[in-house]
């Protein structure tokens, strides 16, 4: 079972914290490939902790459909099922969109500035075609809106569909276009101008539209 070796031990949260978010991380970016088999004594120590938060994180992974365990034979990675994206995407399209309307009312010159920037960082990802660094801006920036949406319910949803999208576009080598550089730009425009309904629609199809381009992608 390959583990990085230059990886750094996890801060000093708990033990189970630190060694779910580790695995969670090395599953969504293959480290831990879809299918293989977990063994709890290498993950113990390779992220220096006991057996016991080891295992207690592989049940949340479970209950979060990550890895699917059998009591007494073995615990794998789930795989990547690429259909999902059919299910996955409209609610967190739906969610962000709400996102984009409930923030207007919090949003600052800095928090506008953020964006901006964070929408020029993402561009000049694209622009070098590095997409594994334009998709973790691209959820930056979605994250800065649903942060000032200011809503927990929200905020919790919208983590839980998100692991699960950034595991799908990391297998799929998901693209990111000049499109989606143009969308944000106009859902800026649209938060500084107050206009909750053209923010959230642009939000919507910036989101929606990734499911025909996924599907395109699998035709090619």
């Amino acid at each position: 079972m390959p583990i990085p070796s230059e990886h750094q031990k996890p801060a000093r949260t708990t033990a189970k914290e630190s060694a779910l978010n580790q695995l969670q991380q090395w599953i969504i970016d293959g480290t831990l490939q879809p299918g293989e088999k977990l063994n709890d004594t290498e993950l113990a120590e390779a992220l220096g902790v006991s057996r016991t938060p080891i295992r207690e994180s592989l049940q949340l992974l479970e209950v979060r459909g990550f890895v699917k365990m059998y009591p007494g034979k073995a615990t794998q990675v789930t795989e990547v099922v690429k259909e999902s994206i059919n299910d996955l995407l409209p609610p967190l399209a739906a969610l962000q969109a709400l996102s984009a309307e409930l923030a207007i009312p919090n949003l600052s010159e800095e928090v506008l500035k953020e964006l901006e920037e964070t929408n020029e960082k993402f561009a000049e990802a694209v622009h070098e075609e590095n997409y594994s660094a334009a998709l973790k801006i691209d959820e930056d920036f979605h994250q800065i809106i649903v942060n000032n949406a200011s809503n927990p319910y929200i905020h919790t949803i919208v983590a839980s569909l998100q692991i699960h999208v950034r595991r799908l576009f990391y297998h799929n080598s998901i693209i990111l276009t000049e499109q989606s550089i143009e969308e944000h730009q106009d859902i800026i425009r649209y938060l500084k101008e107050g206009d909750a309904e053209k923010a959230s629609s642009v939000m919507r199809e910036n989101w929606l539209r990734a499911i025909d381009e996924f599907h395109s992608l699998k035709e090619d």
